[in-house]
């Protein structure tokens, strides 16, 4: 009997063991990588965790759940406005070649997938104003016979087509600072607004744009109407004076259902429109309606026929007021156009619109030099994510090029942002479901501390330690 419940003991052991032994090995493996605003740790790989059954703990927990699936991701990148296409034109082609690489390519470099450019001249240039069609004062051209894109060949078209040869993946958006001077109330193309005589011709200067860019082997996904309709810069002295043009949301609603979009649909255009281009406040301030000027297009059923979503910049408001839009519009998709991030506060930002359904993320203004330019606009840019040495013409690359690459690495296009818990403004977190099935959780630390925690999904646990002011990304494939 003794030897009998021995053996049964036995028996029983080694099945415990094998079954402990099969658990382990049926836990996923959780690939981690880190970069780190002092630049200690620059997209580095660390030990891999391995998740656990789950068990109580104190620690708190960020819980991962693929089923719960909100919106498909278009693309991350930033912008390739004149100023940062400038400053990589003076580098020498090999060196063009390596920064490119570097910000565009998905395994050399973060992966940028999507650009914005300009339609025209926006502030941030070293060049005089100018549009695609422009005549001497006093005169008109309707029929578009001065349409040129002549000026974009000195720099800004070799860069977009170097960047595309990088990463045939590339997609591109476009926007206008400013119609034509003489389309306009004021005469020129600081400020004013799009005289409404002349709504036919200018959706037809968009057409020309998109074609002639298409003929350059640059496709444009979409067009935003106006960076910024809120601003009419001719109100302002003449230091804050830069291409602009005031719309209001009646405005857009009538040349994009009546001009825009039949134009673009009798083209046999595949471009695709975007309302808005202006910050995601909720409540109207003067010179910027908020979500409310979206929401007049939108409500009109003819217009919102034409749109694909809607654009937002983050100067006014919070994130908080794309999901407000979100609810008022919830198959419409976000897109955030413009706003750059700094730091890893900057990223618990960048969260933020991950978690107010943006489905893309543009950076304004990639490359600048020590003298923050060139830039004949009236704002002083913070330091970008590269920076240009006019006179060594050395090229450095700063965190945040880096925090950046901890998403647009890993996050690829067709990704579903899915559910996850303990996010706040000092410590963010946001998970995606890659087309692959892999799970990519990022977290940010805005804090001064270190963090520990627990990451759950699907019942297992891992515990992770992030230093103050980093970024980790997560990577694994569910059970």
């Amino acid at each position: 009997m003794i030897r009998y419940a021995v053996r049964i003991q036995s028996l029983a052991l080694a099945v415990v063991a094998t079954a402990t032994a099969s658990d382990v090995m049926a836990q996923p493996t959780v690939d981690v990588w880190l970069s780190s605003q002092d630049l200690k740790h620059r997209i580095e790989k660390q030990p891999s965790l391995s998740f656990a059954r789950a068990e109580s703990s104190e620690l708190p927990a960020i819980e991962v759940d693929p089923a719960r699936r909100y919106q498909s991701m278009l693309g991350l990148g930033a912008s390739l406005e004149p100023t940062t296409c400038y400053n990589l034109s003076r580098l020498q082609p090999k060196a063009q070649d390596e920064v490119i690489r570097r910000l565009v390519d998905p395994s050399d470099g973060i992966g940028m997938n999507l650009m914005r450019i300009c339609i025209g001249t926006p502030d941030f240039t070293g060049d005089p104003w100018y549009s695609y069609d422009d005549v001497p004062e006093g005169q008109t051209d309707e029929t578009l016979a001065h349409f040129s894109i002549e000026k974009d060949r000195r720099y800004l078209l070799p860069i977009l087509k170097k960047a595309r040869a990088a990463s045939p993946e590339l997609r591109f958006f476009a926007s206008p600072w400013s119609p034509p001077g003489w389309m306009t109330s004021t005469g020129d193309m600081i400020g004013g607004h799009l005289l409404p005589k002349y709504y036919g011709v200018y959706a037809r200067y968009f057409v020309r744009f998109v074609q002639a860019y298409e003929k350059e082997d640059i496709p444009i996904h979409a067009v935003t109407i106006q960076n910024e309709p809120g601003v009419d810069r001719s109100k302002d002295r003449p230091r804050w004076r830069y291409p602009s043009c005031r719309w209001t949301g009646e405005q857009e609603r009538d040349f994009i259902r009546d001009h825009l979009g039949p134009t673009f649909r009798k083209a046999g255009l595949k471009t695709k429109i975007w309302c808005y281009d202006h910050n995601f406040n909720e409540k109207p301030m003067p010179g910027d309606a908020g979500i409310d000027y979206p929401t007049v297009v939108l409500k009109d059923k003819a217009a919102a026929t034409f749109v694909d979503g809607v654009a937002f910049h983050g100067y006014e408001g919070r994130p908080s007021g794309m999901g407000a839009f979100h609810e008022r519009f919830p198959d419409v998709p976000i897109h955030f156009s413009e706003g750059s991030v700094f730091g890893a506060p900057g990223a618990v930002k960048l969260i933020e619109y991950f978690r107010n359904w943006a489905c893309c993320y543009n950076a304004w203004v990639m490359m600048i030099d020590e003298k923050r330019g060139p830039n004949n606009g009236p704002f002083n840019a913070s330091k970008t994510c590269i920076m240009l040495d006019s006179r060594t013409l050395e090229v450095s690359y700063r965190c945040d090029y880096y925090l950046y690459g901890q998403f647009m690495k890993f996050v690829r296009r067709g990704a579903v942002r899915v559910a996850s818990s303990g996010s706040t403004r000092t410590f963010g977190n946001v998970a995606f479901l890659n087309p692959d099935g892999i799970i990519v959780l990022i977290v940010a630390n805005g804090s001064l501390a270190a963090k520990q925690y627990r990451i759950l999904s699907s019942g297992r646990s891992a515990i992770a330690t992030l230093p103050a002011g980093a970024v980790a990304t997560y990577v694994w494939r569910p059970e």
